[in-house]
């Protein structure tokens, strides 16, 4: 099965669904992680320039240690959506990943960023299964489950499928941790441990749940994504 979680930013998929993704490629699944924006806003002192590179490295660290591919529709940060080459560059990423299931942002989330990413990723998977649309660039993907990951401190999500991630909590922090431009900005000026943050909110979903860990999910809700079959692992 071929997954394809898109984020808005690099460490966003690491924050809310690393462990459901590394818990895929131990099944035996391709997954593939797609960053819509470079993050190069993303901090007070570094230039975003530098910034991007920074990051853009960042995540593919990240990737490696789950044996996760990542790419980039390298977008400034602040996108302004609607936007058609915006979206015709998700296209072509769904187009080159050929996914079965795919994971983004809520609807609900806290940044206009990932709010903006949602709706684009909801119109790109449409246009990507349009046969002569964008003709010749790629061959049309098929109408797939869409899944909205939990918001930052599951602030206004209702989960409807939860993923235990006991086994991989670990590594969903080590990969949190290779994004250094965030993680140590927070820890030295903002006092602000985001590892544990992160821990508790995958304890307290797993307590919903009944396991040590969890990650939460819902479906996106609209004909034809609907699937009787789980596609979460």
């Amino acid at each position: 099965m071929n997954v394809l979680a898109i984020g808005c930013h690099p460490d966003d998929i690491e924050v809310a669904c690393a462990g459901t993704l590394a818990k895929y490629v131990k099944q035996g699944h391709n997954v593939t992680v797609c960053h819509v924006c470079n993050g190069n806003l993303g901090h007070a002192i570094i230039q975003p320039d530098e910034l991007r590179t920074m990051r853009a490295q960042e995540a593919r660290n990240a990737g490696a240690l789950a044996g996760i591919k990542v790419v980039t529709c390298d977008v400034g940060d602040l996108l302004a959506y609607p936007d058609k080459e915006q979206r015709d560059r998700v296209v072509a990423v769904i187009r080159e990943a050929q996914p079965d299931v795919i994971i983004t942002h809520s609807p609900n989330d806290y940044m206009p960023d990932h709010t903006a990413v949602s709706k684009l990723v909801f119109d790109a998977t449409f246009a990507a299964s349009v046969p002569h649309y964008m003709d010749g660039q790629g061959q049309a993907a098929a109408l797939t489950p869409l899944y909205y990951m939990d918001t930052l401190a599951g602030v206004n999500f209702q989960p409807t499928e939860y993923v235990d991630i006991t086994d991989t909590i670990d590594l969903k922090l080590e990969m949190l941790e290779c994004h250094v431009s965030q993680m140590k900005w927070m820890r030295d000026h903002d006092n602000i441990d985001f590892a544990e943050f992160v821990k508790t909110c995958a304890r307290f979903r797993g307590l919903q749940s009944n396991v040590q860990y969890a990650e939460a999910f819902t479906s996106c809700y609209a004909w034809p994504k609907v699937f009787t079959k789980r596609m979460l692992p």
